[in-house]
């Protein structure tokens, strides 16, 4: 069967994916998304930049979400951040992150890679952007999948 999104991850690593979100989440009002694609039509920042506004991530209320956008068939990705968190992240951050990511990648090891990526960013919206007893879970933690 050729490799989809959804059958990239087994439900065993779309668990750890989710649980990591979950985990980074409860330590900030950030927002941290994972959408998978089998194939990005077109330019992957694009898509994900895309990605984001159609899952509603640029209306979180302090404009602090995060987006692991992934196209199987095309090898890449991309990191999205609404402008509040990119407003305080250091200027290499996305940068540095996506590196740590590609460095699990390289190996095979892509759970471990959007997970350690999910953790880098959950500590950069938990330094930001600090878990309040009022804040609400604005999006669904659930790892999204398009159709293409």
């Amino acid at each position: 069967m050729p490799q989809t999104a959804k059958n990239f991850f087994s439900k065993e690593q779309q668990d750890d994916i989710k649980q990591a979100i979950l985990d980074a989440e409860l330590n900030t009002s950030g927002e941290i998304r994972v959408h998978i694609e089998t194939k990005c039509p077109g330019d992957v920042l694009e898509r994900g930049a895309y990605i984001f506004k159609k899952l509603h991530m640029n209306e979180t209320e302090q404009l602090n979400g995060v987006l692991f956008y992934i196209s199987i068939r095309n090898r890449s990705f991309a990191i999205i951040g609404d402008s509040g968190i990119n407003a305080v992240v250091p200027e290499d951050f996305w940068e540095s992150t996506k590196s740590l990511i590609i460095n699990h990648f390289r190996e095979g090891k892509f759970t471990e890679g959007v997970v350690a990526g999910i953790q880098e960013a959950g500590l950069q919206l938990k330094k930001h952007f600090p878990f309040q007893s009022e804040d609400k879970n604005e999006l669904s933690d659930e790892i999204s999948f398009g159709s293409n």
